[in-house]
């Protein structure tokens, strides 16, 4: 879990918000199955949801927000870097979480 909250962090996306416990949580479960970047909404949000004893739709909106934290006044163009494309608009939450998961797997080792 630290070399999540490091990469979170280096995001520019801090443990005052909501978000930030609900997209390292995301990221943590997506570690341990992938199946669950299939299926974002139903799957991930509802385990998430269940673990923190709030709403799917809380889960998705406070994710929502720290994306939009990391876009607007975050290390954008570090998440530009992790993405390997241009990022032209805000990235959704799947695609964000997408984003950040494959770079824990490919570059876990250097965040440790």
């Amino acid at each position: 879990m630290d070399s999540i909250h490091r990469l979170v962090f280096r995001l520019g996306i801090r443990s005052t918000y909501q978000g930030f416990r609900y997209l390292t949580y995301a990221l943590y479960l997506c570690r341990q199955n992938e199946d669950y970047l299939l299926s974002v909404y139903k799957h991930l949000y509802l385990d998430i949801a269940q673990y923190y004893n709030v709403s799917r739709d809380s889960v998705e909106h406070c994710i929502r927000t720290v994306v939009t934290i990391c876009w607007e006044k975050g290390n954008r163009q570090f998440l530009i870097q992790m993405a390997g494309y241009e990022l032209t608009q805000k990235p959704t939450n799947s695609e964000f979480i997408d984003i950040l998961h494959h770079y824990l797997k490919t570059h876990e080792d250097r965040l440790n």
